[in-house]
């Protein structure tokens, strides 16, 4: 699936300028933060304290910002069990689903290339 940006504009005029719905969305799958809780979740159902664990270096209002961003958005789904102590679980809706088949190659794209672009790659010796 190859599409230019150009294509993109001219099937929906207005798109990403100022104030478009798109940056909104952007800014919620594209931040540090977002990439990596949806990542976390394209490996299946977690609870709060796993994607606290899994997603190194977040904090518990963060967590709860970026999973009620991507809740409200319709990529995660919450799911509260109605049990002492509270057991609340999160996956990726089919939306959510279709979003990390396409983002998960740029993810490991990034992955394979961050250290080298950061000069911190291997230097052959």
């Amino acid at each position: 699936m190859t599409v230019s940006f150009a294509q993109i504009q001219e099937r929906s005029p207005n798109v990403f300028e100022e104030g478009c719905s798109t940056r909104v969305i952007l800014d919620h799958i594209m931040s540090k933060w977002g990439v990596l809780v949806l990542a976390c979740l394209s490996e299946g159902t977690r609870r709060w304290g796993a994607l606290r664990r899994e997603v190194d270096g977040i904090s518990e209002k963060m967590l709860a910002s970026t999973l009620r961003k991507l809740v409200d958005d319709g990529l995660v789904h919450r799911e509260a069990f109605p049990t002492v102590p509270p057991h609340v679980e999160y996956n990726l809706t089919p939306l959510g689903l279709d979003l990390m088949e396409r983002m998960l190659p740029l993810v490991a794209w990034v992955a394979d290339n961050a250290d080298g672009m950061l000069g911190r790659g291997d230097t052959g010796q």
